[in-house]
This record gives C-alpha cells, sequence and structure tokens, in this order.
C-alpha cells in the first residue's frame, strides 16, 4: 500500500515500525529492510520534508517530526518502533523527545554524534558541499556508486527515486543548530545504536554520544559504512527485528 510520502506493507496487526530515510535519499531506500521484516510486521516508510514526495515542503525537525507522528497516527496501530538512518535518526530522536507516548523504542543507524564542534563543522562541510558541486555532477557520482556497491534491487529503486540535494543540504544544516543527547536522554525508553565497522565518524563520537543514556545497547556491523542498511542488509534486518521481538515480551 502507497500514499503520499508513504509506503505500508506488512499485516495490520504486526508490530508497528516507521522507517525514516537519510539526507538526500528518500523512502525507496528501505525497500530492502522492508521486505526482510513485512511477514510480520507493519511497516511505514515516510519520506521527510524537501524529499521525495515532500521535496516542495522545506525541510525542518518540527516538520520532520510532524511527518513521522502523522504516519504513527494514520497506522492506527502506534506506539511505533523508529528505525532511522542518518538524518533520520536525528529526527527520530526528535519524535522521541516530544512526543514519548508514540514510541515504544529506536533504532539509531549512523547518527551517534553530536552535531557540534569538530563533528559540526563536519556536517556544515558536508552541506556546503553538496551545494557546490553541480547537482548534475553529484547524481551521476551517486548513481555510478550505487549500482558498484549494491545489486540492481537495492540500487535501481533508489536511483528512480532521485536524489533531493537542496532539502538534504537545508536538513544538514539545521541539525548544527540544536543538540541530540538531551533528546535521547528525555526519551528514557530503549534504544539500539547501529553502527558500521567502517563509519568513522560514528563509531568515534558513539562513547561520549551515548555516556549516560539508559537503555542503550549497541550493535557494530563489522563490514559495513555509513549505509548500513543497503550494506549489510541481512544482519541490519536481524538486528530490527531481534530488537522488536525483545520488545513484545
Amino acid at each position: 500500500m502507497t500514499g503520499p510520502g508513504r509506503d505500508i506493507a506488512g499485516p495490520p496487526d504486526g508490530p508497528l515500525i516507521v522507517f525514516i530515510h537519510g539526507t538526500r535519499l528518500t523512502r525507496v531506500s528501505w525497500r530492502a529492510i522492508v521486505s526482510r521484516l513485512d511477514d510480520d510486521h507493519r511497516c511505514v516508510s515516510v519520506d521527510l520534508p524537501g524529499h521525495g514526495d515532500l521535496a516542495d515542503h522545506p525541510f525542518s525537525l518540527d516538520a520532520a517530526a510532524d511527518a513521522v507522528e502523522a504516519a504513527i497516527d494514520a497506522a492506527g496501530r502506534g506506539p511505533a518502533i523508529l528505525v532511522g538512518l542518518s538524518l533520520g535518526g536525528y529526527v527520530a530522536m526528535t519524535v522521541a523527545a516530544r512526543s514519548p507516548q508514540r514510541v515504544r523504542g529506536l533504532v539509531l543507524a549512523g547518527s551517534s554524534a553530536e552535531p557540534r564542534g569538530l563533528t559540526g563543522r563536519a556536517f556544515r562541510l558536508f552541506a556546503w558541499g553538496l551545494i557546490a558541486v553541480p547537482e548534475r555532477t553529484l547524481d551521476g557520482l551517486n548513481s555510478w556508486l550505487f549500482r558498484r556497491r549494491y545489486p540492481a534491487a537495492i540500487a535501481e529503486p533508489i536511483i528512480d527515486a532521485g536524489y533531493w540535494t537542496r532539502g538534504g543540504a537545508e536538513a544538514v544544516r539545521s541539525l548544527t543548530e540544536t543538540t541530540f543527547r538531551d533528546r535521547l536522554a528525555a526519551f528514557g525508553g530503549p534504544i539500539l545504536v547501529i553502527n558500521g565497522g567502517l563509519d568513522v565518524i560514528f563509531r568515534l563520537g558513539e562513547r561520549d554520544f551515548l555516556r549516560g543514556i539508559p537503555n542503550v545497547s549497541r550493535r557494530v556491523l563489522p563490514l559495513a559504512a555509513h549505509l548500513t542498511p543497503l550494506d549489510s542488509p541481512d544482519a541490519f534486518a536481524a538486528a530490527v527485528r531481534s530488537f522488536v521481538d525483545g520488545l513484545e515480551t
């Protein structure tokens, strides 16, 4: 089932999981994971403002959280487990802090660093690069990399959905204007943090970012880089399934 800015799969009575994509991508980037979970889980993938079907909506963290909360409410099966990659992880933390009654648990991939200090400067440099490099060049490079690294079943839907450079740049800049450890601490519920063993920035930031945060478990996917759901879909889906099943018992 598909609606504006959302894809829905899986049995209506299954545990509700909402998937939140990373910068410049769209909800279709979760298809490899959803296909491994939708036999017995209700899976909803959303587009964020500035991306995909919501490209005409300016990105802000509040607007992104609004989109996720609307998806949870529309599913009628809340509270939900939120699974966010990179930008999506920071959006998930925002939703959990401001609407904890809607969230049963968080799975955060590639988002275990506070976007301040050196990390914040790296984020701002990345946002600047997204705008500075000609869009056609950047899109072509991305498509080449996706086709080289991933099988067609993963790469082609992402390429066909397009890349959302301006919305992505605005989203990354917005992350550097606030903090997230306090949002994570305010949630207080169960959290699974997944990082790729090759994802240097977020692996290095993980310890400080999670210090003092309760109810956290961690998983490292050794051969994965930043895009863990794409780099290691079997292991990523298995980790999500185990986390969700643990909440059911």
